[in-house]
Order: structure tokens, then sequence, then C-alpha cells
């Protein structure tokens, strides 16, 4: 990597850091309408548990995963909401930036940069013309 890239790679990830630690505590409580569809023909109260009526939502179980550390947007083990989320968001951004990184760099370690990808042939010279 030229060493030109690397103030835009970490202005980048800087961003996505802000973004996603900052920004995503603002971002609405129902983002989608999965949910909201999977509630029709059922009649809701304010906290948006069933108290009647027949919707696929009441199928819906719990995943296998809704005990891990990162589950539910936030950190479990921290009372304090905002950090919460925010700091689910920072640690989701540094996980992806290394797996991503990673894979990259197994990439680009297979297929060093300028090794030929096809063929036998030499390089032309420019008096081939």
């Amino acid at each position: 990597m030229s060493k030109r890239s690397w103030p835009f790679l970490l202005g980048g990830l800087l961003v996505a850091l802000v973004l996603a630690g900052v920004v995503s505590n603002y971002a609405s409580s129902h983002p989608d309408g999965l949910d909201s569809s999977l509630l029709k023909g059922c009649t809701v109260n304010a906290d948006d548990e069933i108290t009647g009526g027949s919707c696929p939502a009441q199928q819906a179980r719990d995943h296998e995963l809704a005990d891990s550390p990162l589950a539910d947007y936030g950190v479990r083990g921290i009372g304090n909401d905002f950090l919460s989320t925010g700091l689910s968001g920072v640690l989701g951004v540094l996980l992806t930036f290394a797996v991503g990184g990673g894979l990259f760099w197994l990439a680009r370690r297979r297929n060093p940069a300028g090794a030929s990808t096809g063929g036998t042939s030499a390089p032309r010279s420019t008096g081939d013309r």
C-alpha cells in the first residue's frame, strides 16, 4: 500500500468510528418495516408487547446468540444505554476493519504486486511496433 493511501484509509476508519460510536445513538428505535409487518393482525401495547389478535410475530423465538456480549446493539454489562450502543458500534467497526484488512493482506500475499496473473508471454519492448 502506498504512503498516500494511509491518510485516506485512516480518515475513513475515523469517520466510521464516529458514526458508529456517536451518531448510531440517534438512529430510530424502529428502523424498518419488518417488525411492523410481522405485527399486522395483532394488537400491541406501548411497549410493543402483543396483547391480542393473531400475527406471524407470535411465532418469534430468541436467536441462538441473543445472550452474546454484543446482542441488541449494545454491550452486555454496561448500564448506560448511550455508552453501550456507542461501544458496540465501535467494536463492530474495529472487528470488521480487522477481518477485512486481514483478508486483503492474505489476498495480497497470494498474488504479490507485479506478478503476472495469466499466460507466459514476455513483456513487449517499445521497438515491437
